[in-house]
């Protein structure tokens, strides 16, 4: 995708409340809604095999209608859905002032794509970093400040995966404080051999399932290899008002356009989902806001500051209906591929299997 077009001066706030504000309750209703809709085998894990066993080879669209049930009236997962849609064009929504979504944890965002910091009594975890050097310290810099968390102590940057608008300021942040900048080796690997602008220094490599610990707070980093060949998607501790809850940040969105990249992405939203379970995540966040309505949730959270309700927590089973949809979806994106296949897609699609969308 191409670069955002944002405002150089962020608003303090974006105006009004949201069009379909959503709390957490009502992210429970939405969701009994769409088990109405759908059936309750459409919220288990094996809702999948459930229904093809009914349709062994069910057709690209069959997996999309039966995404769209799952999703009904929640407006997460419908932008969820839009979002994996082949074809989907990103908006470019302007800038939200940043907020502390959790009590430990900030979103320092331009709109199109966010970074969220993990606040940590010795310091900061930062997972992305924006696009360029120059929205780094507009952005993340000044944005940290606001929120009450001091910049000069981000001690780790997390790349969740190798595209520039989530790279783009960590050597800028490297080079200012001195944080380490942390990527998938297959993605350090994907940087060496195309040479982006504002590509950050090799520095630390990232294992599968690696933990980061920083001032008692420990952030569980998992590959989640299909949006790129080195996508990162971690899981970490969030407290908000003192209730503890386990959030997930799914790495990189957008499929790519080989089928094999995709077949990748389908196997790691299935072990991810499976790790997300183990761990009790209730807590989903993305850094690209506008793809499971967190704009809108930040605005929603702005307005009622001090409210029980955190819409961001949607509770185990809304965290893994989200994952379901994303594994439905995947599905119906591989045998749409597998219906339009010829040798010559086959082969002009396996030259950019990973040069397809930044989201």
């Amino acid at each position: 995708m191409n670069k955002p077009q944002t405002d150089p001066t962020r608003p303090a706030s974006t105006a009004g409340r949201p069009h379909g504000a959503l709390t957490r309750r009502r992210f429970w209703q939405l969701g009994a809604a769409a088990a109405v809709t759908a059936g309750a085998a459409s919220l288990l894990p094996e809702y999948a095999s459930a229904e093809t066993s009914a349709s062994a080879d069910p057709t690209a669209q069959e997996y999309f209608d039966r995404a769209a049930e799952l999703a009904g009236d929640n407006p997460v997962l419908k932008s969820l859905v839009s979002g994996l849609t082949a074809g989907y064009t990103p908006p470019r929504p302007p800038a939200p002032a940043p907020l502390r979504i959790f009590d430990n944890v900030a979103v320092l965002s331009v709109g199109f794509v966010s970074a969220t910091a993990i606040l940590t009594p010795r310091g900061i975890i930062l997972i992305d970093a924006l696009d360029t050097p120059d929205e780094a310290e507009q952005y993340i810099v000044s944005g940290l400040r606001d929120v009450g968390a001091d910049p000069s102590t981000i001690k780790y940057v997390v790349v969740t995966h190798g595209h520039g608008d989530h790279f783009g300021g960590a050597q800028y942040l490297a080079d200012q404080y001195g944080a380490r900048v942390m990527m998938a080796p297959a993605d350090w690997d994907l940087l060496a051999s195309t040479s982006p602008a504002n590509a950050p220094t090799r520095d630390l490599d990232i294992a599968d399932g690696q933990k980061l610990t920083l001032g008692g707070t420990t952030v569980t980093l998992h590959h989640t290899p299909g949006h790129t060949p080195g996508t990162v998607s971690p899981i970490f501790p969030a407290r908000r008002q003192g209730r503890a809850h386990t959030a997930m940040l799914w790495g990189g969105t957008n499929p790519p356009t080989a089928t094999a990249s995709k077949e990748a992405y389908l196997s790691s939203a299935l072990t991810f989902a499976s790790r997300m379970k183990r761990a009790g995540v209730d807590v989903e966040l993305s850094n690209h806001g506008f793809v499971d309505y967190g704009l809108e949730r930040m605005e929603e959270l702005r307005g009622a500051p001090n409210g029980r309700e955190n819409p961001f927590v949607v509770g185990t089973s809304g965290a893994q209906r989200f994952m379901k949809i994303v594994e439905t979806m995947l599905r119906g994106r591989i045998s749409q591929d597998q219906q339009a296949a010829t040798p010559a897609a086959t082969t002009a699609a396996a030259t950019s299997a990973h040069t397809a969308g930044c989201c």
